[in-house]
């Protein structure tokens, strides 16, 4: 397991909101933290501690009055850590360049390839061969329906007709580096993990997946990798100090590298 940090940003400012509220009707979301530091701040601190692969998401949608602000936040925190930040919010294979120029590691991308509620494989193919397999990043993000979780997409607000099932796993691991997958209807709340999605992601043994959502305890960090066969990364946002919550950044960064200490003895 390997703990992923997270930089949201929303009108224009670092937050940590609850996923399932955001809404683009008047850019609106419910907070539970708002950064009175930039998000350039935050991509200096995780490269201070040497923590690679945490993803900067553009919350508001590229016709938001908003949007400008997003980016140039983003932008700004690519610069200050060149190589250790993947970016998601809005990404085509038009402007991926401009991010991965400014320095992002990979592109993180959902609503371009999962395009009115199914996979565009023409698209995702397009995007693969625009910026190469080994810097793009899908965002199977997804809320429960029924028995499963289906990907949802335009930030979490419409729900596709794709299950993440492990045959979509195998089937989009060929033109990807890695998923990212945000249990929406948990994230911000920290309530406790999707134990359900993640004994299902966990179970699967391919590209490395980052698992989002609902982590509020060390317990929950405990569950989430036993159910998950230690093989999910993991990213915490409300329930972290930096952002207002109870779990101690450095302390959750000892609990993360002493277990990868173990493993390597073992």
């Amino acid at each position: 397991m390997e703990f992923r940090p997270c930089i949201d940003i929303h009108n224009g400012k670092v937050k940590q909101i609850v996923g399932a509220s955001l809404s683009d009707e008047n850019d609106t979301a419910q907070e539970n933290f708002v950064a009175q530091k930039d998000a350039a701040f935050y991509a200096r601190l995780y490269q201070k501690d040497q923590i690679r692969g945490g993803h900067i998401i553009l919350l508001n949608p590229r016709q938001s009055v908003h949007y400008e602000a997003d980016k140039q936040q983003a932008l700004a925190a690519l610069r200050a850590y060149p190589g250790g930040l993947q970016i998601g919010g809005g990404i085509t294979p038009e402007n991926a360049g401009q991010f991965l120029a400014a320095g992002a590691s990979h592109v993180i991308v959902t609503s371009y390839v999962f395009k009115d509620g199914v996979i565009h494989c023409d698209r995702l193919k397009k995007l693969a061969d625009t910026v190469g397999k080994h810097r793009l990043v899908l965002d199977l993000s997804c809320r429960r329906m029924d028995d499963g979780y289906l990907i949802v997409t335009d930030r979490w607000q419409k729900f596709t007709k794709e299950a993440v099932t492990p045959k979509l796993l195998d089937r989009l691991s060929d033109y990807a580096d890695e998923f990212l997958v945000h249990a929406a209807d948990v994230e911000g709340r920290a309530s406790g993990i999707e134990t359900e999605l993640v004994k299902m992601l966990g179970d699967w043994n391919g590209i490395p997946i980052t698992y989002a959502g609902g982590v509020g305890s060390f317990a929950d960090l405990d569950l989430l990798k036993s159910c998950g066969k230690n093989r999910l990364h993991v990213t915490i946002g409300s329930a972290l100090d930096l952002f207002g919550g109870t779990m101690p950044y450095q302390e959750v960064l000892r609990y993360v590298r002493q277990d990868d200490a173990r493993q390597s003895k073992g």
